[in-house]
């Protein structure tokens, strides 16, 4: 396993963890402070939502690379399925394209789905991950022709109903079996599969070539909000370095992304001060 206790230069933001995600929520910070900030401390990249970037993401890609890091991933896809998807097909698709789009401008290897729970009508996971396999299938062609690659990130169950029907890495690597396209690959959320006991066995299947990104939080033992109240690395119940040994044991050596939602207590703090602990924390107990 990777030693970071002296070398941080793998560790990469996703800009949630600064509240960037959510209307009203953290310091606010525009994206070139957030850059530079990242820069100064020595993290290696960014991870950006497409709220921030509006019609800017050539320039804030450059922005980016020329401070000497790299632009990681995007989040997120449009919902595919369920009741927080857009009302049509056709519009599920052309927005899920418009974020591959995004993601090419600016020059981010790897854009997350996040599937969507269950479609209205239906009962179970079974109906809406078809739905989802269809539609992955059917985007992933554009996306390799734009240089990205789709990582399904599977959700907690506790998400299941209205956020992902996608809640094992078991049923993700079936997905990409049956897709079975290269561009199509798996993203790993420490809060999402901490709890996961098949998952050393589940990242074996998915393989290197599958394995598009590790996502770094901690679950708290009293979770007060399952949204919105994700743990600093360290302050929770996540055996994190076995978590991390199990995917680098798979055959990833990319960048690891710090993604914490939470609402009452860092998104209150003062983003400088956040960045440090997420350095601290990744050196010591990541």
């Amino acid at each position: 396993m990777r030693d970071f206790s002296n070398d941080h230069s793998m560790l990469a933001l996703n800009t949630a963890t600064l509240g960037h995600n959510v209307d009203g929520h953290g310091a606010g910070w525009p994206v070139e402070k957030v850059i530079d900030a990242c820069a100064e401390r020595g993290f290696g990249g960014i991870v950006f939502w497409r709220r921030e970037i509006g019609d800017r993401a050539v320039e804030i890609g450059e922005r980016v690379r020329a401070s000497g890091m790299q632009v990681v991933g995007l989040c997120r896809t449009p919902f595919l399925t369920g009741p927080l998807a857009l009302p049509t097909r056709a519009a599920i698709m052309d927005d899920f394209r418009a974020s591959i789009d995004m993601a090419a401008g600016l020059g981010a290897p790897v854009l997350t789905i996040v599937t969507g729970g269950v479609e209205p009508g239906t009962r179970g996971m079974a109906e809406s991950l078809k739905l989802v396999a269809d539609r992955v299938a059917e985007a992933a062609p554009y996306a390799a022709e734009r240089n990205v690659r789709l990582a399904l990130e599977p959700l907690h169950p506790v998400y299941g109903g209205d956020r992902s029907c996608l809640v094992t890495l078991r049923d993700a690597v079936d997905l990409c079996d049956a897709i079975a396209h290269p561009a199509v690959g798996v993203a790993i959320d420490v809060y999402h599969v901490w709890w996961d006991t098949s998952l050393p066995d589940e990242l074996l299947r998915a393989g290197k070539s599958r394995i598009f990104g590790y996502h770094l939080c901690d679950w708290l033992a009293e979770t007060r909000d399952v949204l919105l109240d994700r743990g600093m690395m360290g302050d929770g119940v996540a055996d994190l370095k076995a978590l991390r040994g199990a995917v680098e044991a798979a055959g990833y050596d990319g960048l690891c992304e710090v993604e914490i939602f939470s609402a009452n207590n860092w998104w209150l703090r003062d983003p400088g001060d956040v960045l440090d602990m997420c350095v601290e924390r990744f050196r010591t107990v990541c």
